[in-house]
């Protein structure tokens, strides 16, 4: 389903060293997890001898029950599509391996051996076991069958899928070797693991995974031994968790003393293309590898994986109020150097009482407050017209009151009207160079000001007008830095809102965020707003989602569709979500043009538009690829 797929991490109760009652809870777990359409599950280390049997495992008789009770696994497990990855002990070439086996449908597909030993403080490993990193490509004969035997290998599905094993302390070592599967392309990595429980060590563990499938841009599933391990020691927790590229999408409640089964729908598709983007993957060094084919993975019937309509905005209020103050740094002190790389010291900016103008004004100001400059340094310029309301011209006032800055105000009416005499337009079809005359009008003003004072025009367009091409070429497409031009639409909203601890802009912040988004082009009626731009291209929040999965993991129109109909359940119907998809690709292709020759301006987020850095794109590109893609959609 749109390269998502379920996988599984299980603890189960654990008794030591009597393999054929682990392998009854392990049977039950692989068929809870059947049940649940998971594609992989993973189990604890040594999961049916348990990690903590110790010199047991020098036992002819352990050795052959674990066996035994592996094959009472495969048999049980002989319908079931559900790939399990269970911990044994290998005997092989005279060594014992601490190894995962990896099996489906009744058949043992791969074993892999543990590279790093733990030999210090609670564990011993190297008394009882070798390493098997350097095994590679290798075929041993375990239960009757020769078997893909080494660190090498890794397991596809033939679509999406492409994940490696690791074993506990390899994941803890300098170079985890799942660094190098993922290197190799695999995209999910799985991790036994008997992992006790010390004060702060929870946390410790939780750092490391995440941390680990932010690093090799992976998702990664971790299980750990259950609170069934000896005592004698040490205490284990059953710690299990699912990641994907730095976030926890689950974990189990430590330190039960039933069956736990964990899972999550991971989109590897995503990190696939995201891996693309990053020049840095591309770089790591390859090793060789052996694929072993999976058989047909159990399907997604119902994605349960929640999608979030607001991908630019942390959810969380205090991660939201830590983001907008480093974007007002980031722009600030952006502008900051390029002024004084410049050897300026006004900046100018055409306010008109909207949210874009608003950001730029508010950062502008907090450059000058952190250089100690004076405010009126700041010009800002109302350029009311046609459309312009009271109710903009006034919160634009207001905010240039309140923020000490220098106001000036050039109606532009005039101008615009010799315009239309000029060039033989009649200024009662307001057509687009109706609208167009108007703001190229008011960026000609801002330069024309500018150069006559020694100021840098700065420019207030933002992410998602970019993206869409929603600007006048040559006029608000136009400025000497474009201030705004890393940030979205939906992001602006909550940037403005951080400046509202002001008492003093409190207020006015308030009306500007209620006033409905309009370029003002087209006469109002009687003070209401006639032009919204909303209605015209479609709710920002619907772009911005689109802008982010089509840029950040180069999504089909498909999938970012399946997407959005999730995310936007209840607020937008799927034709409603689909007919503004079309819309935004159009867009996105045929203005190309103008962000081939946008100004500078700070990239302040993982997404920028710019064509000297993060996007570069013929101009002239054909995108019926793109909407064939989704016409095919149902």
């Amino acid at each position: 389903m749109h390269g998502f797929y379920r996988i599984a991490a299980a603890v189960h109760k654990t008794t030591i060293a009597n393999p054929q009652a682990n392998a009854g809870e392990v049977i039950e777990l692989i068929r809870e997890a059947e049940a649940q359409d998971a594609s992989v599950v993973i189990f604890p280390e040594l999961t049916l001898v348990s990690y903590s049997a110790s010199d047991l495992l020098f036992q002819h008789n352990l050795y052959e029950k674990q066996n035994e009770a592996l094959r009472t696994i495969l048999s049980e497990t002989i319908k079931s599509n559900t790939v399990a990855i269970i911990g044994i002990a290998l005997l092989d070439a005279n060594r014992l391996y601490n190894c995962a086996a990896v099996i489906q449908s009744g058949n043992i597909l791969g074993i892999v051996p543990k590279s790093y030993l733990p030999n210090n403080k609670e564990f011993y490993e190297k008394r009882q076991f070798v390493s098997g990193r350097d095994i590679v490509r290798t075929v041993t004969e375990y239960l009757g069958s020769e078997i893909p035997f080494g660190v090498d290998l890794l397991f596809s599905d033939g679509a999406d899928m492409l994940f490696g094993v690791e074993i506990c302390e390899d994941l803890w070592a300098v170079t985890p070797p799942s660094n190098h599967m993922a290197s190799n392309g695999a995209n999910l990595i799985f991790n036994l693991s008997a992992s006790n429980e010390l004060i702060g060590k929870a946390t410790y563990r939780e750092t490391l995974v995440r941390s680990q499938s932010a690093r090799a841009m992976c998702a990664y599933a971790y299980s750990s031994a259950s609170v069934g391990e000896s005592t004698t020691d040490t205490v284990f927790g059953g710690d299990s968790m699912i990641c994907e590229y730095g976030s926890l999408l689950a974990r189990t409640p430590r330190f039960s003393m039933d069956n736990e089964l964990i899972t999550a729908d991971v989109d590897l598709s995503r990190l696939t293309w995201l891996r693309l983007a990053e020049s840095s993957f591309a770089d790591a060094r390859r090793k060789k590898t052996t694929v072993v084919k999976l058989g047909t993975l159990p399907a997604i019937k119902e994605l349960r994986r929640s999608v979030d309509p607001l991908p630019f905005v942390p959810a969380d209020d205090a991660l939201k109020a830590h983001r907008c103050e480093e974007i007002i740094h980031i722009q600030a002190h952006g502008l900051i150097a390029r002024m004084q790389r410049a050897r300026i010291k006004k900046a100018h900016i055409g306010i008109s009482g909207g949210l874009d103008s608003t950001l730029a004004l508010l950062s502008t100001h907090k450059a000058f407050e952190i250089m100690g400059w004076d405010h009126r340094g700041i010009v800002a310029v109302t350029m009311p017209g046609f459309g312009t309301t009271r109710r903009t011209k006034d919160n634009a006032t207001l905010l240039c009151e309140a923020l000490g800055v220098t106001l000036k105000t050039v109606d532009i009416t005039e101008l615009s009207l010799a315009k239309f005499e000029a060039i033989g337009h009649d200024p009662d079809e307001h057509t687009v160079t109706y609208e167009n005359v108007q703001a190229r009008a008011r960026t000609a003003i801002l330069m024309n000001m500018a150069n006559k004072e020694g100021g840098l025009v700065i420019g207030t367009g933002d992410l998602s007008e970019i993206a869409l091409g929603w600007s006048t070429y040559n006029g608000d497409h136009m400025s000497m830095y474009a201030l705004n031009g890393g940030i979205p639409k939906t992001l602006i909203r909550y940037v403005i809102e951080h400046f509202k601890e002001d008492e003093h802009l409190h207020d006015i912040i308030d009306d500007i965020l209620a006033t409905p988004i309009s370029p003002e082009l087209l006469p109002h009626d009687n003070e209401r707003i006639v032009q919204q731009t909303e209605e015209i291209v479609g709710p920002y929040e619907l772009h911005d989602f689109f802008l982010y999965h089509f840029i950040k993991y180069g999504a089909k129109p498909s999938k970012i569709l399946f997407l959005a109909s999730r995310a936007f359940d209840g607020k937008y119907d799927r034709q409603t979500i689909k007919k503004w998809l079309a819309f935004f690709i159009r867009r996105f292709f045929t203005q190309q043009f103008k962000r081939s020759c946008m100004p500078d301006g700070p990239k302040v987020g993982s997404i920028s538009l710019s064509p000297r850095a993060d996007w570069r794109m013929p101009s002239d590109a054909d995108m019926s690829a793109w909407l064939k893609e989704l016409e095919d959609v149902d």
